[in-house]
């Protein structure tokens, strides 16, 4: 095809000037295409004179901005021309085609993706943010337990806070709760109680250890008499989390652990519910000087004491501190008074062995206890290792004791043995072990107490007199025995079997009744015993006695009159203090099922039972 008529002619050279070289050339019409144009200089002479080696020089035949129809475009040829070199002229302009456009990019662009992809990071950001906002007020809402320490400022804030979260817990607890009627038809009548759910049960978060119980026989007028004594709680358990406590005593610093361990051992909300009223009722109980009872002293509030501790109440309980706070103060002041450092204000009495006793038990587990606490207890250690030390040192031969707080103030020992008044002993070891604390003899004095135990059993199984018309009889007393192997000693699973045996072919033939046979100081100990134990020999006491405690506690929080069928194992001996007595005695033994883990859920290699 030629070229357009109006191209040059390429037999004569086409002078170029500078300022048209970097000019484009516009057609006269906008109608005809401008085809590319190469331009190549023919002239030898110039570019030998001016030693320059350049190619070719490319000069656009039409600027980019006009762009030929594609049909008029695909007929243009590119012409050489021969033009004249010239060295001073500026180098030429070399066309470089735009880049290829992206068609998606187009696309997103033209759609608004820019725009919506900030949108879409804004909203993720603020999602994200949300998220940490909720998460860290529903873990706020959960905070149950601010331990003490830290700075002064930190302290301030936990305690404000604290009150906040109690202060709404406690409107919940001011709620009355409806209650239901129990109702029995005929002696023998089986009490059906009815089921409430776990919701519907108000009750504080907090709570803690146990202790034991009071036994039978008792404090008379003139002091805890030679009959009955006290019986004992077992072992001390821990509340796992925050702070190391032993594994034992887990279960009772959370309502809903406790609940729990409700459930799975036979126990409903009812239990619970009793035990509040309890408490409740107990705090209109004490004293001026802090402490419960009208009698022997030491011992009421040691009781009183060791059931607050079962629900976990310790001087940071929002409901129950100060009271509690009082009778540790009130037993630490007791020991101090005593130049022999007894927990008793009246030593030439046979109570005065069981108010030790009990005392030291209960200061041992508020112990345990205050080391996830804030309050600061002066005191309160050195008067319980000096409890305890005068324990040890009272322990006769035989591994028991008799009724030695005369004794420690003449400077003798006694050699007598009493298994109900060794009980509350025992105890007492447990609680010490269970602290931690390093006490010259604690280990030896538990080994000797688990031997005594094993002397005094029958060839029945029992643990006490074989005659039971006798006042120690191993009708009474087995629980004591039991619950001593199961608490203090390792792989003595025969004896321990032969006094459940024993025990529970004692209340298949004769249930417990509260209006026949309330022996309330027995059944603390065989309570303790069974749900220890465990199985059917548990599960027939938890049918049989839970629904006679329940049904017989008093609209105000006390439990009514028992009739026992043994003198010293019911509560009359007590005198005045009948009435309390009663009480701590029914509120301990509904906190059984969640004050300890039983013997085959504790973990074998705790540290607190490396002994």
């Amino acid at each position: 095809m030629s070229p357009p008529s109006n191209a040059p002619d390429d037999s004569q050279p086409v002078p170029i000037q500078p300022s048209e070289a970097s000019t484009p050339v516009r057609p006269e019409t906008s109608s005809v295409p401008i085809a590319p144009v190469q331009i190549q200089s023919l002239s030898a002479t110039n570019r030998e004179t001016s030693g320059s080696n350049s190619g070719p020089i490319f000069i656009p035949a039409a600027p980019s901005f006009i762009t030929p129809p594609p049909s008029v475009a695909a007929q243009a040829q590119p012409t050489e021309v021969e033009i004249e070199y010239d060295p001073n002229q500026p180098p030429a302009i070399e066309y470089v085609a735009p880049p290829k456009k992206n068609a998606f990019i187009e696309y997103w662009r033209k759609a608004g993706g820019g725009s919506f992809m900030v949108s879409v990071g804004i909203h993720a950001a603020g999602l994200i943010a949300a998220y940490f906002v909720v998460e860290t007020i529903v873990h706020e809402k959960q905070v149950d337990f601010l331990p003490g320490g830290g700075s002064k400022q930190g302290q301030e804030a936990s305690q404000q806070l604290t009150q906040t979260v109690q202060q709404k817990k406690r409107s919940n607890l001011s709620k009355s709760t409806p209650m239901r009627r129990v109702t029995v038809e005929g002696a023998n009548a089986v009490i059906n109680l009815p089921d409430i759910p776990i919701d519907d049960v108000p009750m504080p978060e907090t709570s803690s250890l146990l202790g034991g119980s009071m036994g039978g026989g008792g404090f008379g007028s003139g002091g805890l008499g030679s009959g009955g004594g006290f019986g004992t709680g077992q072992g001390i358990g821990g509340q796992a989390g925050f702070i190391s406590l032993p594994p034992t005593m887990k279960s009772r610093c959370s309502s809903a652990e406790r609940l729990q361990k409700l459930v799975e051992s036979g126990g409903n909300p009812e239990c619970e519910r009793a035990v509040s009223q309890a408490l409740e009722w107990l705090k209109t109980q004490q004293n001026e000087d802090g402490s419960w009872g009208r009698g022997n002293k030491a011992a009421m509030t040691g009781l009183a004491l060791l059931c607050y501790l079962g629900r976990c109440e310790t001087p940071d309980s929002p409901f129950y501190g100060d009271n509690v706070m009082k009778g540790i103060l009130y037993l630490i002041e007791l020991s101090k008074k005593n130049e022999h450092g007894l927990f008793t204000a009246n030593p030439s009495g046979h109570g005065g062995a069981y108010e030790h006793g009990i005392a030291t038990y209960a200061l041992g587990e508020m112990y345990t206890l205050a080391r996830m606490g804030s309050k600061s207890l002066p005191g309160m250690r050195e008067a319980f290792e000096r409890g305890v030390e005068i324990i040890i040192d009272q322990q006769n031969d035989k591994g028991s004791w008799g009724y030695y707080a005369k004794a420690v103030v003449e400077g003798v020992k006694v050699n007598n043995s009493d298994l109900s008044v060794a009980g509350w002993q025992f105890q007492a070891l447990k609680a010490a072990q269970h602290t931690n604390l390093k006490i010259a003899g604690l280990k030896p004095a538990v080994d000797k107490t688990v031997k005594y135990l094993e002397t005094v059993q029958t060839k029945d199984g029992g643990f006490g007199n074989t005659n039971r018309e006798a006042h120690y009889n191993q009708w009474s007393l087995t629980g004591v025995g039991i619950l001593g192997l199961q608490t203090l000693a390792r792989a003595k699973n025969a004896p321990i079997r032969k006094g459940v045996g024993f025990a529970y072919d004692l209340f298949t033939k004769e249930p417990p009744a509260w209006n026949k046979n309330a022996n309330l100081y027995c059944w603390y100990y065989y309570a303790q015993a069974f749900f220890q134990n465990g199985g059917e020999e548990w599960d027939h006491w938890n049918k049989t006695a839970l629904p006679e405690i329940l049904a017989n506690q008093a609209p105000g929080g006390n439990w009514k009159t028992e009739t026992p069928d043994w003198s010293a194992g019911g509560t009359a001996g007590v005198g005045a203090d009948r009435e309390l007595y009663r009480t701590v005695l029914c509120t301990l033994m509904l906190e059984v099922y969640y004050r300890y883990l039983k013997v085959g859920d504790k973990e074998a290699e705790s540290i607190f039972n490396r002994r």
